[in-house]
């Protein structure tokens, strides 16, 4: 079982560890616990909690049982990792409907019919908020240093910018959450961000302390892309793994738009594919980067992996439906969903509009004379027809569905009108 290891580390996913090669000694023995945890500060995950998350699932794979813990007590407190400002305190209905959504969104990703070693959700307010001050203080408390937790970068990070009581105790609640689980669940490998490192070790420690026995943590590489932006994040805003807030063509459009230079590293965080296949995939970038396999098969697994097949299948006929112009070929849904971020429009009480005008009045000219010089450059597509005749009128007849046109200026600059009668 301690094979688990060599594919993490091949997939450089290891980036801080507690004992190693005593972890591998751990895995031989047989099934292990492994939790990680997840703070519900949002009502969705982000494309960046995929790296750990899909870590617990490659566990889960090799025979140990994962446990996603949803951090709706912590939430309540707030992580100083990571941020260089207080976090300013979520109300705690809000981070209960949080925790919720999140909880649901996680049974996507692990098996928790497993026969052997079934996945748990768990919940650290059903225990966090039954402790009592004084004890937690005594019991807890009493085995942490000032100058141990001042050492932590978490916390050194944060003391010119200021940090209340209330975040310089996190590091507590995460190393009892540890604890807890050490002791209910016999948990004895706790992975997460690379800002978690502090916290991790903070719980081996209290363990260590506590129980008189080794457990052990690791941490995931932070993702950065190779022009050094934060990973996860575009131009629109942060990638959500819920399809209310990030589409799965957007989703899907995400994965596809990675850069050359990142592909082999998101291959290998992001999928389940083998060494060989990740190395063909590579060396076909190199030989015909135009094709873009590599970002084809990335798109494809993580798409499938988070929205599943149907929305893989309807995520790839859009892209090819924009790509060769055959909007016509789309359904409602597809349509709205390919254009729900671009620039909109509306017309209304018009059965017809020459096409001047209409470009004028629907911001996407400044001017007649500007529309004009478009127009007769050829830079003017309507539902993927080029329109090229001053004179040419628009209709409800030129509508997709009735309702819709679809207006692209040059290569790139889409917009979506509205027509209304």
């Amino acid at each position: 079982m301690a094979g688990i290891l060599n594919d993490l580390q091949y997939r450089d996913l290891i980036y801080q560890a507690s004992n190693l090669k005593g972890l591998g000694k751990r895995l031989k023995k047989g099934k292990t616990v492994i939790y990680c945890g997840f703070d519900a500060t949002a009502e969705s995950l982000q494309a960046g909690n995929l790296v750990p998350m899909l870590v617990l699932k490659r566990f889960q794979l090799a025979g140990h049982q994962p446990i996603i813990l949803v951090g709706g007590g912590t939430s309540l407190i707030g992580d100083p990792g990571g941020k260089k400002q207080e976090r300013p305190l979520q109300q705690k209905e809000k981070v209960k409907k949080q925790a919720e959504k999140i909880k649901k969104q996680c049974e996507r990703f692990l098996d928790f019919k497993a026969k052997n070693n079934p996945a748990l959700i768990l919940n650290n307010y059903d225990w966090l908020a039954k402790e009592r001050m004084i004890d937690f203080l005594r019991e807890i408390g009493k085995n942490f240093t000032i100058s141990s937790m001042l050492a932590k970068e978490t916390i050194k990070n944060r003391l010119e910018s200021g940090i209340s009581f209330t975040e310089f105790s996190y590091m507590l609640l995460q190393a009892y959450d540890f604890f807890h689980l050490k002791q209910k669940y016999a948990c004895d490998l706790q992975i997460g961000g690379s800002d978690q490192w502090g916290n991790i070790t903070a719980g081996i420690d209290l363990i260590r302390k506590k129980l008189e026995t080794e457990v052990f943590g690791f941490t995931v590489p932070l993702v950065v892309t190779a022009d050094g932006t934060k990973f996860g994040k575009t131009e629109k805003g942060t990638i959500w793994l819920d399809s209310r807030l990030t589409s799965p063509y957007k989703f899907y459009q995400f994965w596809l738009n990675t850069d050359d230079r990142d592909i082999v590293k998101f291959l290998k965080y992001f999928t389940f594919l083998n060494k060989d296949k990740i190395n063909d995939l590579a060396k076909n970038l190199e030989k015909e980067p135009e094709k873009r396999k590599a970002q084809k098969a990335l798109a494809g697994e993580i798409t499938e992996l988070i929205h599943g097949k149907e929305a893989l299948a309807s995520a790839e006929k859009i892209s090819q439906a924009l790509f060769y112009g055959n909007l016509s070929d789309l359904t409602l849904k597809e349509l709205e969903m390919a254009f729900d971020d671009v620039p909109s429009f509306s017309i209304k009480g018009l059965k017809k509009i020459f096409l001047v005008d209409f470009l004028v009045s629907s911001g996407i000219c400044s001017s007649k004379r500007q529309a004009r010089e478009d127009i007769n450059n050829g830079i003017i597509f309507i539902n993927a027809k080029k329109y090229q005749d001053l004179d040419r009128e628009i209709s409800l007849a030129d509508c997709l569905f009735e309702k819709y046109l679809i207006i692209k200026k040059g290569k790139k600059n889409y917009f979506l009108v509205r027509w209304f009668q």
